[in-house]
């Protein structure tokens, strides 16, 4: 493309690197050639209100245009904007994408064309970038200064304090005032400035990025967002005016709807001369007649009209781009305009694969740090993503303390970011090279990014800097994330990732190219039987327990002292509990650490022999836990008592979730209280692997088989509380990601099976989230809301149902159809496994279900039956979605961004998780030193992993009191290294999602394939052998 005018452009305005050429072309696609020949340079104005100048080729497509814009300002999600300009008629029309710009632009030095927002989609949360949000905001605030988007005065005044804090940050009534004064965000805002300053005062704490989707959330409400009105006379000669919108074709009289056609109904759009015709499908239920017709004043403006609904059934209805339809012979008929671009879903699945790369953006009008800055530096109170530059500079100097090149390695990454930084901008265009190198580039850039957005550091969600939206996921207490700046957004926010969705300095950082010799020495070193690797597994678990102690004992304790939220008789249940067991294991933990140091050789002792055992060690503090038995029977309680609290106070609520958004709190709050019931676990389990190793005639074993004995029958008695207080747990933690439902904790119910399946409906497949308990099963959906959790759309009664395959029916692979006895879904799985556990699960609980009492009473808050068949439903589901004040009960008291739960990683990796799956998982829980690598990194990384929760998290070392980063196993495969890709080390695996891949390195065979056994319960489903035994003993 041409040069851009020498002045500040919007990428380098908005903080943006050099571009790296994303393009919004299907990976595979190539763009279509540049002509070469004479430039036109063409002024661009952009939604901050600035203009740009272009410079393309003449003879060059729309489109040339548009992805200069988008890469320009390295804009992911660019086929939700369009370029408008006014023709030699002055009418406003969208600039043809596959037609030459000079064809449609005759007179560019007089024109400027304007870039804006072409396509609303009817729910924010679908734009998974943060700057795509940011865009669209800038586009309702412009749509309100001009009296495009009417609204009440309420309305007005919430959207302009949204914005007002998106822009000067936190409440002053004297900042607010003298900003309202400068700034007029609509014609009549004197009268408005007291309500938009009591407004403002309620939003203390949020951030830019949050304002944006709070902004979004009140507009996507409004009946004139995202329209534009199109004069028009019906048959009648009445004046009306058209619009077209996600949903159909609108009719407005002045600014107030009085009909809709949805595309579902409408047949055929046409047009001739100035007769604006739609045929609508036969419905013996409607009034209307077969074609409708509309007058417009021109045929221009009619054509103009045609083509813009053209576009929007294309965009929000295909699944791909129409292909061209053939030339004619002789004669063309009709006109040959079609969508050029890629769909809606198409937009959705590429950036949910995570093929694109995070850009830093920051944002021209405020007056407040956004949360991409490149710049190192101590972040802002109100920065949305603290502490993101500080970890980049100091991870790898820790990394440094173990290569004698890592600090001059970060000193020169610094010097390459501010070198690229204060480099002179070349022109988007002329630069771009073809787009499928950049989309393989891009892939292999952002191999951990889609990880990151489900593993940011917790210090995003603390109260002073609030959570990202949907797409941008980070860790938070819920222990693993999804995808984020969904924002995960996504994200996932949030994103994270939701939460979640920035790029992590752990699991996006390239290491500094190090040597493994001293690591290699160290190793050959060290004892190489396999008891010394197990009781090393007791030491390094034992950490990790101890941390996870700490979390109560001093961490939240702490909280809960600075606060009188907490009644005393619960106080005196929970930590004289836990205060015993911490001193106990500290002095644990020093025993097994001596012992390791004389077997390795640290002192004389090993010469004789006489240290080189575990069992003794494990004996004596399995016999001195057995007087401390009387304080693990209390934990339940604990448990009970404190999720009774807070249901009755809200001060007591509001501390907890606060805590929870702690760092150090990476799991649940609820899950710390169960630590020790789990623990009892493991040592049982290393115990029995030590009695298989030991050969019977030695001391060793029969210390072991002692110490195994006395957990076992500790085990045993604690077996059916910790059973009973798993489900509680687990069901208090699913309440929070629902909304819709108010008593889903009663006696009696258990959980059995979450996943993500398809409903068919009407409008075809749509992604749905089940919950299958032993008495009911209900649906859902997710991202409605800033704290991304599901609303229930409907609740199958198990008893009376049935389940039937379903695939030669409906023609859907993979297809089940469930009859209860007052409705019936169908629905269909990812895949043939996926299926065959959903039946298993689904038809046990029936069975469960006719040999109870009978019919459950209906529990939930308010959702009426879905009582369509798949052939009926419309929009029923989408007219459900938007109607987000149908249980206040549960959105009075919303909880923070949950973009990171094990219900948010099913939905984005389209899998599913049993209770079964989950008890699997407390028993396969380890920790330890591993060395980490990239796809196309040189280096290995040496870093502390806790595995829990089906999920792997980062620290730098074992000291650290809280993760830097996660990584969710679910839906990733575990496998060894082939030859070809040249990983010529001992003892590595390898972690795969789609274009995401991962190495890890253990110091032993032992360790190995202990990190193979535990990850492998993560990554697939648990044996049925397994299986049924857990079935068995658990209550359901």
């Amino acid at each position: 493309m041409g040069e851009i005018e020498q002045k500040p452009t919007p990428g380098s305005r908005l903080g943006a690197p050099e571009n790296s050429g994303i393009s919004t072309l299907e990976h595979g696609q190539k763009p279509p050639p540049t002509p070469s020949g004479k430039l036109m340079s063409i002024k661009i104005q952009m939604l901050d209100d600035t203009q740009e100048a272009f410079e393309v080729p003449q003879r060059a497509p729309g489109k040339v245009l548009l992805d200069a814009v988008c890469n320009h300002l390295n804009l992911v999600e660019g086929d939700y904007f369009g370029l408008e300009f006014p023709d030699h008629k002055k009418i406003t029309v969208w600039l043809d994408l596959l037609k030459p710009i000079v064809k449609q632009i005759r007179r560019p030095k007089h024109v400027v064309v304007r870039f804006v927002v072409k396509f609303f989609p009817p729910d924010h949360t679908q734009l998974q970038e943060e700057l795509t949000r940011y865009l669209f905001a800038l586009q309702v605030k412009q749509d309100l200064a001009q009296g495009r988007l009417t609204c009440n005065d309420t309305s007005a005044a919430l959207l302009i304090s949204h914005i007002v804090q998106s822009e000067i940050g936190d409440f002053d009534e004297a900042s607010d005032r003298e900003h309202l004064a400068k700034n007029k965000y609509i014609p009549q805002q004197d009268a408005l400035e007291d309500k938009i300053v009591e407004f403002h005062h309620n939003h203390i704490g949020q951030t830019p990025a949050e304002s944006d989707f709070q902004l979004l959330e009140i507009a996507r409400k409004l009946e004139m967002y995202g329209i534009r009105l199109h004069p028009a006379k019906d048959r009648e000669g009445t004046k009306i005016n058209l619009a077209v919108a996600n949903t159909g074709i609108l009719v407005f009289q002045g600014f107030t709807k009085i009909n809709a056609f949805n595309w579902a109904k409408v047949r055929k759009l046409s047009f001739k001369r100035k007769r604006f015709l739609i045929k609508l499908r036969p419905d013996a239920n409607s009034s209307y007649q077969d074609t409708l017709e509309f007058l417009m004043a021109s045929r221009d403006f009619c054509k103009s009209f045609w083509k813009i609904c053209v576009e929007h059934h294309a965009f929000f209805r295909l699944f791909e781009e129409p292909k061209p339809k053939p030339k004619p012979v002789l004669f063309s008929r009709g006109s040959s305009f079609r969508f050029s671009g890629r769909t809606q879903k198409q937009v959705l699945d590429y950036v949910k694969e995570g093929g694109h790369k995070k850009v830093q953006f920051e944002r021209k009008h405020s007056k407040i740090h956004s949360i991409r800055s490149l710049a190192m530096q101590p972040t802002e109170p109100n920065s949305e993503v603290p502490k993101q530059a500080q970890q980049r500079a100091s991870l790898t100097p820790g990394e440094g303390a173990e290569s004698p090149g890592g600090q001059s390695c970060q000193q020169a990454k610094e010097r390459k970011v501010s070198t690229e930084e204060c480099r002179p901008r070349q022109s988007p265009v002329l630069q771009k090279s073809p787009a499928g190198n950049k989309r393989a580039d891009g892939a292999v850039k952002a191999a951990a990014e889609e990880e990151e957005e489900v593993a940011k550091d917790r210090t995003q969600q603390s109260k002073p800097q609030p959570p990202q939206p949907s797409t941008e996921l980070s860790i938070n207490s819920q222990g693993g994330a999804v995808p984020a700046n969904v924002i995960l957004s996504p994200n996932l926010s949030p994103d994270t990732k939701q939460a979640s969705p920035l790029v992590s300095p752990l699991l996006n950082d390239q290491p500094c190219p190090r040597t493994d010799d001293e690591e290699e020495g160290r190793r050959k070193r060290f004892p190489t039987d396999k008891a010394y690797f197990i009781a090393k597994e007791v030491s390094t678990t034992e950490r990790t327990y101890l941390k996870d102690l700490e979390v109560i004992t001093s961490w939240f304790q702490s909280t809960v002292s600075k606060e009188d939220s907490m009644p005393e008789t619960l106080k005196s249940l929970i930590f004289p509990n836990f205060e015993p067991l911490h001193k106990f294991h500290t002095n644990f933990l020093k025993e097994i650490e001596q012992r390791l140091a004389l077997w390795e050789g640290r002192s004389n002792a090993h010469i004789r022999g006489d240290y080189q055992r575990i069992g003794d060690v494990m004996l004596k503090n399995v016999q001195a836990m057995k007087p401390l038995a009387a304080h693990l029977w209390k934990h339940g309680e604990a448990l009970e008592a404190l999720e009774t609290g807070i249901r009755s106070s809200r001060r007591l609520e509001n501390l907890c979730r606060d805590f929870e958004l702690q760092k150090v709190c990476y799991l649940p709050l609820n899950t710390f209280l169960l630590r020790p019931l789990h623990r009892l676990m493991h040592y049982k389990q290393v115990l029995e692997r030590l009695c298989k190793d030991n050969p019977p005639n030695e001391a060793d074993f029969r210390d072991c088989r002692a110490a195994l004995a006395e957990i076992t029958e500790m085990v045993a008695q604690l077996h059916g509380t910790m059973i009973k207080m798993e489900n509680f747990q687990k069901l208090h933690e699913l309440k929070k990601d629902l909304i819709g439902v108010d008593n889903l904790v009663i006696p009696g119910r258990e959980f059995i099976r979450l996943g993500s399946l398809s409903k068919l409906s009407g409008k075809g497949l749509q992604q749905r989230m089940f919950f299958l308990f032993n008495d009911v099963l209900l649906y859902t959906s997710r991202g409605l809301t800033i704290s991304n959790q599901f609303k229930v759309h409907g609740q199958l009664p198990l008893y009376g149902m049935t389940i039937e395959k379903s695939e030669d029916e409906w023609g859907v692979p993979h297809c089940l159809t469930l009859r209860g006895q007052r409705q019936s879904i169908v629905v269909a799985a990812s895949s043939r496994s996926e299926m065959e556990k959903w039946v298993e699960d689904i038809q046990m609980a029936i069975d469960l279900a006719e040999k109870s009492s009978g019919p459950t009473p209906e529990f939930l808050a308010s959702s009426p039956p879905d009582n369509k068949s798949p052939d009926e439903a419309t929009v029923a589901d989408q007219e459900s979605e938007d109607d987000l004040s149908a249980s206040r009960t549960s959105l009075e008291r919303q909880a923070p961004h949950r973009g990171n739960t094990m219900v948010h990683v099913c939905w984005h990796r389209n899998t599913s998780v049993s209770m079964v799956d989950f008890s699997v998982a407390v028993e396969n829980q380890l920790s330890g030193n591993l060395l980490r690598k990239f796809k196309n990194s040189n280096g290995w990384q040496k870093l502390w992993v806790v595995f829990t929760n089906f999920c792997l998290f980062f620290y730098k070392s074992h000291q650290d009191n809280h993760p830097l980063a996660s990584l969710p196993l679910l839906g990733y495969s575990l496998t060894i290294p082939s030859e070809s890709e040249d990983i010529h080390k001992d003892y590595v695996f390898k972690l795969h999602f789609k274009s995401h891949v991962y190495y890890f390195r253990a110091e032993s065979e032992y360790t190995f394939e202990r990190w193979m056994e535990v990850i492998r319960s993560a990554t697939s489903a648990a044996p049925r052998a397994h299986t049924l035994s857990h079935k068995e003993s658990h209550v359901y």
